[in-house]
């Protein structure tokens, strides 16, 4: 029966070795279980759907040589629409000032009641007109969509209102819990004038990415008018199968049309999927980066335990002798070098876990982050304790294949 007496006396000799060791893992669990933690939230919100028809949607900027006259502006995107809806590749295109996944673009506060001092929530707002919806791939869940005679034209600059509003349900959700928000009135930025929600989308993600719109990820108002800005994006879908062929349409047709702008070559026409990379590129490279700092912690970890257990059997191969000549098994040898490393790695699991939870509390404060699952510990504390098993495995088997005979004659 294997006794913890002298494995406690002889960790005791070595104190230094035991409590490096113990330290390294207690950190390794700290900093691999928030390491994961982050993965996971960074993994989870690149999978977050758009609620567009990804698949057939590009975008195209479109930045206008001439951009002094607003009115110009405003003919020149019109007759672009038609110009775009009539290619038979294209299934439908509209004008908007920002999109989802964007990135950047116009946000701004809602609220209830016009003398009402704090906000209710943000919002994105996306300028489009009747043929929007359409074009996103979203659907009305209830109310209308915008007639034409109801889209108008506005100028950054031009204090933001329209009498007809259509939000995301998750917005709807926000601002009326208990009840719905078709009909109701809102107020949008600081203006007093209300308007009214005449319909309601499905999921409809807004351009903000960054995990300080988490709250707001959902939060969308579109407002029924082409913004007359120095650049337009025209927002494109194909027929299904035909997204290569309206891609290589849609520039020709809108130069077609006029050679007074610049779409560049680069970034000016992309693909949804090229916006949905570029929009989570951050949360990519955090999640990669994290990976490779948990693996190159634990393959230094298993080094660690590897090259003290291996120095403390060339250390105490005198002593495996004398107790293999007093009739101890390889079994026991084996079995005493792995409880001498399991009993080291339980202590430094136990300080790694509240380090764990300490970390997490103070990134909860600075960075806004979610709190730890209490299964990231768990896993991380199982995973740690397989990984000390598993690296003083050959050093322990090195030191039970000793021969009584040499081990005493090696001093």
């Amino acid at each position: 029966m294997l006794q913890i007496k002298p494995i406690l006396a002889a960790l005791k000799r070595h104190k230094a070795g035991t409590i490096l060791i113990a330290m390294q893992i207690a950190l390794t669990l700290a900093i691999v279980c928030n390491a994961l933690f982050i993965i996971q939230q960074r993994m989870a919100r690149m999978a977050r759907p758009s609620g567009v028809d990804e698949n057939n949607l590009f975008v195209i900027r479109s930045d206008w040589a001439d951009k002094s006259d607003a009115r110009r502006i405003d003919v020149q995107m019109q007759a672009d629409l038609i110009a775009l809806r009539q290619l038979g590749s294209v299934q439908d295109a509209a004008p908007l000032n920002s999109f989802p996944l964007r990135g950047t673009g116009w946000d701004n506060f809602i609220k209830l009641q016009p003398d009402q001092v704090k906000m209710t929530t943000d919002s994105a707002i996306f300028f489009s007109d009747e043929h929007g919806l359409a074009t996103l791939g979203t659907h009305l869940i209830a109310g209308r969509n915008f007639t034409a005679s109801e889209i108008g034209a506005q100028q950054p600059r031009d204090a933001m209102h329209s009498a007809q509003v259509i939000i995301s349900k998750d917005l709807a959700q926000r601002l009326y819990p208990d009840g719905s928000a078709l009909g109701k009135t809102i107020y949008v930025s600081m203006g007093r004038t209300p308007s009214t929600v005449i319909g309601i989308t499905d999921t409809l993600q807004a351009h903000m990415t960054g995990s300080w719109a988490g709250p707001y990820a959902y939060n969308a108002v579109l407002v029924p008018a082409r913004l007359l800005n120095d650049y337009t994006y025209y927002m494109v879908r194909a027929r299904p199968g035909q997204l290569a062929a309206a891609m290589r349409d849609a520039p020709k047709a809108l130069y077609a049309q006029s050679r007074m702008r610049i779409i560049d070559r680069k970034d000016g026409v992309m693909t949804f999927a090229q916006v949905r990379q570029h929009a989570y590129e951050p949360d990519r490279g955090m999640a990669i980066l994290m990976g490779v700092i948990s693996l190159v912690l634990l393959a230094i970890t298993a080094a660690g335990i590897v090259g003290l257990t291996s120095f403390w059997v060339g250390q105490r191969r005198k002593q495996i002798g004398v107790r293999r000549a007093l009739g101890a098994t390889r079994g026991d040898i084996l079995n005493y070098f792995l409880t001498e490393n399991l009993l080291i790695a339980i202590g430094g699991v136990l300080v790694g876990a509240v380090l764990a939870i300490g970390i997490n509390l103070w990134m909860v404060t600075q960075f806004e982050m979610a709190r730890l699952s209490l299964a990231y510990v768990v896993v991380g504390v199982v995973a740690l304790l397989l990984l000390g098993q598993g690296a003083v495995l050959a050093p322990a088997l090195r030191a039970s294949q000793v021969s009584p005979v040499e081990a005493t004659r090696s001093v």
